[in-house]
């Protein structure tokens, strides 16, 4: 039975930088029971309609990367972080094409666990909307504008995080403030910061 999505052959010529990496991962991948997909635009690979793994290129590297890596065990200490604020994802970053083929047996054996890891139903601890500090430049507005209050209340815990994130992520205080000021009428209209 032929595993292979076409729309993932188009994702591979259109990386030509990591078109061997990429089609070795790829291999590595269909080597076990899971479903090639395309998600977000991105090769993804799901067992029962669950995502387990996806493949990304970027401009410094090529990447597998695990849905609930940090359920891993991870015994060659491979996995990383993709963002600091990442709480499930794990990543394995390759720039070149022997370290895949070096690590093929590894990559399959993550690639099970991962699978089993989804079949017996263990979740992520997420952290919850209430554990992300608000900045204090938000929080102002907040009080001092009673319907944004009430919108940023109504929004999605994942509105919310994202929101929280993105105005935490400023160094400067004055930055923050911009960010909040910029963003107030998409919270008012109940939008999240990527909604259209």
């Amino acid at each position: 039975m032929n595993k292979t999505n076409p729309s993932v052959d188009g994702y591979l010529r259109k990386n030509k930088k990591w078109s061997a990496e990429l089609a070795k991962l790829r291999a590595i991948v269909l080597d076990t029971p899971l479903i090639e997909e395309v998600k977000w635009r991105v090769p993804c690979y799901t067992d029962h309609g669950r995502n387990i793994a996806f493949l990304g290129a970027f401009k410094d590297c090529c990447t597998l990367s695990f849905v609930k890596g940090v359920l891993l065990k991870d015994p060659k200490h491979i996995l990383e972080l993709p963002g600091p604020d990442t709480q499930s994802a794990r990543v394995i970053r390759f720039d070149h094409l022997d370290r895949i083929v070096k690590l093929a047996p590894v990559l399959k054996a993550y690639l099970l666990e991962a699978i089993e890891i989804e079949k017996s139903g263990q979740k992520v601890q997420m952290k919850k909307t209430a554990d992300f500090a608000v900045p204090e430049e938000l929080q102002a507005k907040l009080d001092e504008n009673p319907a944004l209050k009430k919108a940023f209340a109504a929004l999605t815990p994942g509105r919310q995080r994202g929101y929280l994130l993105y105005f935490a992520g400023a160094k400067q205080s004055k930055t923050r403030s911009a960010r909040v000021d910029k963003h107030t009428p998409r919270i008012l209209e109940g939008k999240g910061m990527l909604d259209d």
